[in-house]
């Protein structure tokens, strides 16, 4: 299955409102789920024959432990920024702030931003997930680095919704 294909797929499940889709062939395994609350969208994807893939996975969530440090760090910065809204990583990936090295930020310090706003994109299994700021007003702060690498529920930006 190429790339379009699987993104084709994932925008008519986000669409459609089914909360789950699984499809499976000699050589992968495709489970998209959505959280309709949200409006985000996971993929998973599988290869058939690779039970080493599963094996090397496991570590990587394992990996993923250290995140309980991440939120320990915003803490802090919580209370200073208490009445700001965080707009958080709905997902694991690679945080870049345009869509091309080319192109300008989508969103600056000082930018006005409203709930259809997207703010960055978030390159997940080569897949690029426009991320919305879900809020209106007006970015105060750019917590993550261009390029970054982000867990799920990691704070990306502070909004003043004032």
């Amino acid at each position: 299955m190429k790339n379009t294909e699987i993104q084709d797929l994932i925008k008519f499940v986000a669409k459609s409102g089914v909360s789950e889709v699984e499809i499976q062939d000699k050589d992968f395994k495709i489970i998209i789920k959505t959280a309709s609350s949200k409006k985000e969208t996971q993929t998973i994807i599988q290869t058939a024959p690779a039970p080493v893939a599963v094996q090397q996975t496991a570590p990587a969530v394992q990996v993923a432990a250290p995140v309980a440090a991440e939120p320990a760090k915003p803490t802090p910065a919580a209370n200073d920024d208490a009445k700001y809204v965080t707009v958080k990583s709905p997902m694991i990936g690679t945080f870049y702030r345009k869509a091309s090295p080319d192109k300008p930020n989508f969103v600056n310090v000082g930018d006005e931003v409203n709930s259809k706003s997207v703010v960055c994109i978030i390159e997940a299994m080569k897949l690029f997930n426009e991320i919305e700021a879900e809020v209106t007003g007006k970015i105060v702060k750019v917590l993550v680095d261009d390029g970054s690498p982000v867990e799920y529920d990691q704070p990306l930006f502070l909004v003043d919704p004032a």
